[in-house]
């Protein structure tokens, strides 16, 4: 029987010898295959991959995760932020039967191999993909809100880096998670006082513990190699009220003697000589390698296929504005958004919906929705890189997630974020504001003209402009229920009601948004206006003036210019 099952939920009250043994001899097994997977590929990170592999060990042991249950949405997550030591988490997950080692060290960081160079979701097992350094504690914080939201008691671990923790994403991920006190994330990060240009000290000095205590975390320091130590910590962690970091004292190349406290093994793969004093140490030899060298000429692995969450949602009747109303998109979309979310509130069976904001909430109308749905409403303050994250990973767990900002704030600024939205398959609903034409006023820092190209660049975002009001409103409610990432724009005026010929709303009663149609306002033989967003008005009255001068004019207008 294995010794460790009792670890698994916090059951044992320390850890045994016996237990010890076995992490002991999985880390072992794990080095291994880290080394040989960096090697075969001849590159990756193995400094950082041995230095972190006991966090992985011990986390993998006790968290609530297991191979059978790691799509389950009642489950443990864990985030691994510096996931350039994706050699050490795959080893650690194959050591817990999540896949066979034998599937991923050969195929690490082959082209089209789920298991790349960091982190990706492909790999069962990880929850995550982080790309640059800085994004986990952000996407921690998202699902742990998640998890609070459907009234889960799961927990969100996230595993970091420490020349990571100078990253201002990374403090502002810090600042919400303390101001939500979120009882139920708890951060490790390996502090192995070397990134890859040098010492910590050298490159930029941090007081690390006193970054997390200014902003309201409770701090443990461990040592990072000691199972029963990282034990300890994390189930005083879960045991006790408060935001915790563990804060684990490592050594880089953990294992392999040449590499210990090395800044150049963060990251250059072992070859030759070394790689065979390497193993040698470790307890293999070449032999195992020279094997992985043919199976990494052999067909490739599958990874596992992401599933989106389709909302469980009442959207409502829409509401139709007519020619008299005076009204802007933006206030339309706060209308529905406010309507939507006080019918599912906390009602059973529900997907809870969140909605986030950086202290823009009446300008951008998320400030009804916070009046009717007060446990849902995250004021993350000025902080949009890890409010765009911590929204994107809350879509990834269970929530209908929303976030509402201008275009610069939520589409320029945060392109990257968004960016790795898309790369991990969430479904973050973004709302902006004030963006094409329609923002003279503010000025030029405040002109988004540039999102739908920015967004046309992913591989799966839709775009929304509607036309008015009433699109507006049919899109928002449309938007909710969708899976994937979603934009909706908008400027910041008050727009005309777009009417049919008769008077009436077009896109009044009996309309029905549709992503990727293409609308017939007006009908012409002599030419085509193509319009998007408020333009539609516009454009309606071009076709009406050179209707007067007996030029017959087509007018459709694109509400989803990348359907």
């Amino acid at each position: 029987m294995d010794p460790t099952t009792e670890m698994k939920g916090f059951r044992a009250v320390k850890v045994s010898p016996e237990m010890t043994a076995e992490l002991k001899e999985r880390a072992r097994k794990g080095r291994v295959w880290s080394v040989i997977a960096t090697s075969a590929a001849k590159s990756g990170h193995p400094g950082g991959a041995l230095s972190s592999m006991d966090i992985y060990m011990t986390l993998l042991a006790a968290a609530d995760v297991s191979p059978d249950r790691s799509d389950c949405m009642e489950r443990d997550r864990i985030v691994i932020s510096h996931g350039h030591t994706s050699a050490g988490f795959y080893s650690a997950l194959a050591a817990y039967g999540f896949f066979s080692p034998e599937e991923m060290y050969p195929n690490f960081r082959r082209t089209c191999s789920p298991f790349q160079g960091h982190v990706e979701r492909d790999v069962p097992g990880v929850d995550w993909g982080t790309g640059n350094l800085g994004q986990g504690l952000a996407a921690g914080v998202g699902f742990a809100l998640a998890a609070r939201a459907r009234g889960s008691n799961s927990k969100t671990w996230v595993v970091m880096g420490d020349g990571e923790q100078v990253k201002g994403q990374v403090s502002e991920a810090r600042r919400i998670a303390a101001k939500e006190k979120l009882n139920n994330l708890t951060v490790l990060v390996d502090w192995n006082d070397i990134q890859i240009s040098g010492h910590i000290e050298e490159v930029m000095p941090v007081n690390i513990p006193a970054l997390w205590k200014a902003d309201g975390w409770h701090v443990i320091e461990c040592d990072g190699h000691s199972y029963s130590q990282i034990y300890d910590a994390m189930r005083c962690a879960v045991t006790h009220d408060g935001c915790y970091v563990i804060l684990c004292r490592t050594i880089m190349g953990k294992g392999v003697s040449f590499m210990q406290n090395i800044p150049d093994y963060h990251g250059k793969a072992a070859s030759g000589e070394d790689l065979a004093t390497a193993l040698k140490e470790l307890g293999s030899d070449m032999e195992m390698f020279e094997k992985a060298l043919e199976a990494r000429k052999g067909e490739l692995p599958k990874g596992r296929e992401v599933i989106r969450c389709v909302p469980d949602l009442d959207t409502g009747i829409p509401v139709t504005y007519t020619k008299e109303d005076k009204k802007d998109n933006r206030g339309a979309f706060g209308k529905a958004l406010a309507q939507v979310g006080e019918l599912n509130y906390k009602k059973e069976g529900r997907t809870p919906i969140i909605v986030f904001d950086c202290d823009l909430a009446g300008s951008v109308k998320v400030d009804s929705f916070a009046k009717a749905c007060p446990d849902n409403f995250i004021q993350s303050g000025i902080q949009e890189h890890a409010t765009a994250t911590v929204a994107g990973a809350a879509s990834a767990a269970g929530a209908v997630s929303l976030w509402a900002a201008f275009g610069v704030f939520g589409a320029d600024e945060v392109y990257n974020q968004q960016r790795l939205n898309d790369i991990n398959k969430a479904s973050i609903k973004t709302v902006l504001t004030h963006t094409g034409l329609d923002v003279g006023e503010d000025g030029m820092t405040h002109q988004c003209i540039d999102y739908v190209g920015l967004f046309r660049n992913t591989f799966g975002w839709k775009v929304i402009v509607p036309a008015d009001p009433n699109q507006t409103d049919r899109a928002t409610r449309w938007m909710l229920k969708e899976p994937g990432n979603v934009c909706l724009a908008m400027g910041r005026s008050v727009l005309p009601v777009v009417l049919k010929g008769d008077g009436t709303p077009f896109y009044g009663d009996g309309y029905t948004f549709n992503y990727g149609d293409i609308d017939v306002l007006r009908e012409g033989k002599d030419a085509v206006i193509l319009s998007m967003g408020h333009f539609a008005g516009r454009a309606i009255a071009v076709h009406d003036l050179l209707a007067a001068e007996g030029i017959s004019v087509k007018v459709l207008h694109c509400a989803s210019p990348l359907g």
